[in-house]
């Protein structure tokens, strides 16, 4: 544990981001976020898109004093599950009043660093199977495991023995990802870190600094690059958002070192650069973003779709980025919102018309605490 302490302190040392935040480190040059059509929609024609401007309204704060928030899932009566990182408790917001109720602890979680109780998603099924999905680290790794939610037991006594689907995937002081979830088609998703390692995102056995697909029950699915591997898109260094538009195609965030954050078009089988290539060079072999940020102007945690763009929330960036899409390629320039006006944002969800939760994340040892946060927000977006 000493060395990989001392080898932690050394990579920031150095200049490399701990995944939320970069030091100021990066090339001189254009700090304004870009965004280029993506390979995957050159030579077609592209569907108009929303307006070149839009807009975020703050509805009212649903809860307040949360900490160190994390993962959140959507149940389907509308209220919320929000993960807490370092306490490795799962609580249920009431999306009306805001009420916070713990509904249990996930056993084995070992949070440090960057790594605790991570990503959630509720099952496909969960009106029939009542599973909730959770991404953390233990001592060992990171994994991901499921566990029956009875509502009709006691409060902080409500969460199943987890049920591991998928362990081994590598955990570090730093670039743990974290992020799962399920997509149009109904399998699992999840972003991965590469631990500061570099190496791992471009080694093919590795599961770090991937996006895997799986089974609900953590199997490989067919279409995946490789039939018995769940390793969907690698060449990644700390995925922490994922989002699909509404024609299904599949989105991702991810930090990146001291020059450019990342929004990417994911697709099988494609490699993202990491750690050869960091933001656009036009490599071949390699995937460029859509969009890219200077790191100081984001350090990309969740992303969303609604209102027809991908809506990113940025932590050392403290704001809202709406990123409009017309097809597989942005529309207009990058837009932010709320620049400072609520700290550091971790996580945004849509939950359908232009309805988005915002959850802050001043609580997590990098932030400035203010009286009642954390806190979720509820945004209309336009």
């Amino acid at each position: 544990m000493t060395a990989v302490l001392a080898a932690a302190v050394l990579l920031l040392a150095a200049g490399c981001s701990s995944g939320d935040d970069k030091g100021p480190g990066g090339p001189k040059g254009p700090t304004s976020a870009t965004s280029a059509p993506s390979d995957a929609s050159a030579g077609s024609p592209s569907p108009t898109g929303p307006p070149a401007k839009g807009s975020v309204k703050v509805v009212s704060t649903l809860t307040q004093d949360l900490k160190s928030p994390w993962g959140v899932a959507a149940l389907p009566d509308g209220d919320l599950l929000i993960a807490s990182r370092d306490e490795g408790t799962v609580s249920r917001v009431d999306g009306e009043s805001g009420k916070q109720t713990v509904i249990g602890s996930v056993p084995g979680v070992s949070p440090g660093g960057e790594g605790g109780l991570l990503g959630l998603a509720v099952s496909p099924s969960f009106a029939s199977d009542h599973q909730v999905y959770a991404y953390f680290t233990t001592e060992s790794d990171n994994r991901i495991a499921r566990m029956l939610y009875d509502e009709r037991k006691p409060a902080a006594q409500q969460l199943g023995a987890p049920d591991t689907v998928l362990r081994g995937i590598p955990k570090g002081i730093v670039h743990n990802g974290g992020r799962i979830a399920f997509g149009p088609d109904k399998m699992l998703y999840a972003g991965t870190g590469e631990t500061g390692e570099t190496g791992l995102a471009q080694d093919r056995k590795s599961l770090g600094g991937k996006i895997l697909r799986m089974t609900p029950d953590g199997q490989p699915v067919h279409g995946n690059p490789d039939a018995d591997s769940v390793v969907y898109s690698w060449g990644h260094r700390n995925v922490q958002g994922l989002a699909w538009d509404s024609d299904k195609r599949l989105w991702a965030a991810e930090f990146g070192q001291t020059t450019w954050d990342e929004l990417n078009l994911i697709e099988p089988g494609k490699n993202y650069g990491w750690p050869d290539v960091e933001g656009k060079r036009g490599r071949s072999g390699f995937v460029d973003p859509v969009a890219q940020w200077r790191t100081d102007e984001a350090s990309p945690s969740g992303i969303a779709y609604a209102s027809g763009s991908i809506w990113m929330a940025s932590l050392k960036g403290e704001r809202l980025w709406r990123i409009p899409l017309a097809g597989a390629e942005p529309s207009a320039e990058p837009q932010s919102f709320l620049k400072g006006k609520h700290g550091r944002l971790r996580t945004v969800l849509s939950v359908g018309g232009a309805k988005v939760w915002l959850v802050t994340s001043e609580t997590d040892r990098r932030g400035s605490p203010q009286p009642g946060d954390d806190k979720i927000l509820q945004l209309e977006v336009k």
